[in-house]
């Protein structure tokens, strides 16, 4: 273990709006997105009055906290258009993923220092999707009554389609995406949330030799597909990463990371010293402020705020999505009244989910970098060629020597440099 240097005092909080895109991913034909902006469209349509609903929200998207920090100034970068006028009260950027794919753990990975290179495996859109063999296992050694889906949906509407015969029969839900992903729906009563988690670990085994990023447990509740709703108590069973990310590195070296929310799950639990998990944005931001009380001296806080992909973004829920951001913009005051001298906050995404996008997929985009520090200047550091710039500039700033991928931009923003 490598001892923190003497007089050390940094600490690193990194904020991630899961799916909040930006738009312009010079690669987006390749993934078939051509045109999507998850923040672009968002703004657009509520100007055109799209994004109202009554009572949750109405009027143009107004993000004060997040304009404050550069939001509009990133979306410009990434758009290669003039930059608002308006100064900033931090640094702001743009940062294009190299990763394959456009998931959650290709997204975290890239803004942990460690770019995904390969190709994940993935399951056809055909029904059935998955492999005969691969469900013949899953059957024998889950001792299982045989599964309900064996095809491409979304995590709600397979819920409503087969979830009273799950219910009757005992067969679990089985189903994917374009992501790397093999999902489980299971009502958690009826038939246990214990045996979802085994079951998924059983899973997680089986597609290992396919390659597969992630199995989720997506336990529900309910009688009828009239009263059927999604619970908290999602887990994401990963593989993990092939090679060390920041986290690895930080934690080697003595430092505490806490994750907040799915962040443990997404890199196999590896390099995270603490999960903190809640239901829903609101109670994540409250553990995330916990825990920027509780960090210390070469800490990093990695948060992931789901409800942006989960609830609003494959759902192509505009009027959501607005609100929710809207609702965090809100707090975003009392995580900048916890930044003490040495302090770095940086918000970005991990990948888009465009609500007004075809289809229910993620959507290949740039993200926005949005940073603020008592010792750090505000402006510009660019259209960033990786998200492992990200995490090479926290590395940096936490007194970690450089990594394998990713340039820090950490003397762009210094205010001493």
């Amino acid at each position: 273990m490598l001892p923190i240097k003497v007089g050390f005092m940094a600490r690193a909080f990194l904020f991630v709006l899961d799916s909040f895109g930006i738009g312009c991913a010079p690669d987006a034909a390749r993934y078939r997105d051509e045109g999507a902006d998850t923040y672009g469209h968002i703004r657009e349509a509520c100007v055109a009055g799209h994004g109202d609903q009554a009572g949750l929200r109405n009027g143009p998207l107004l993000l004060p906290n997040l304009d404050a920090l550069g939001l509009a100034h990133a979306s410009a970068l990434s758009h290669n258009t003039p930059l608002p006028p308006a100064d900033t009260l931090g640094f702001f950027g743009a940062a294009t993923e190299t990763s394959s794919g456009k998931d959650t753990p290709s997204g975290h990975w890239e803004i942990a220092s460690f770019p995904v290179a390969f190709d994940w495996g993935y399951f056809p859109a055909t029904v059935p999707s998955f492999p005969p063999a691969l469900t013949e296992a899953i059957i024998a050694e889950a001792n299982l009554p045989g599964i309900l889906g064996n095809c491409h949906a979304d995590g709600t509407g397979v819920i409503d389609r087969f979830g009273e015969e799950h219910v009757r029969t005992g067969k679990p839900i089985l189903y994917t995406s374009v992501d790397s992903v093999l999902q489980i729906a299971a009502h958690e009563e009826h038939f246990g949330l214990d045996r979802l988690y085994k079951l998924c670990a059983i899973v997680r085994r089986l597609v290992d030799p396919l390659n597969i990023g992630r199995v989720i447990a997506r336990p529900f509740v309910g009688e009828t597909v009239d009263t059927f709703v999604r619970t908290p108590n999602r887990r994401d069973f990963a593989t993990p990463p092939p090679q060390a990310t920041l986290l690895d590195r930080l934690t080697e070296r003595g430092s505490r990371v806490i994750g907040i929310g799915k962040i443990g799950d997404i890199f196999a639990h590896r390099g995270v010293s603490e999960t903190r998990k809640g239901a829903g944005n609101m109670a994540m931001f409250d553990k995330a402020l916990g825990a920027m009380d509780d960090a210390e001296d070469g800490d990093l806080v990695f948060a992931n705020f789901v409800d942006f992909d989960t609830n609003f973004g494959h759902r192509r829920d505009v009027p959501g999505y607005a609100a929710a951001l809207e609702a965090f913009d809100a707090r975003l005051p009392e995580a900048l009244d916890r930044l003490r001298p040495g302090d770095m906050l940086i918000l970005t995404a991990d990948h888009g989910c465009d609500p007004t996008y075809r289809g229910t997929d993620h959507t290949r985009e740039r993200v926005p970098i949005l940073g603020i520090g008592p010792d750090f200047k505000p402006g510009s550091v660019g259209v960033r060629p990786t998200y492992a710039d990200i995490g090479e500039t926290v590395a940096e700033h936490l007194g970690l020597t450089p990594g394998p991928a990713g340039t820090s931009f950490l003397q762009q923003i210094a205010a001493h440099a």
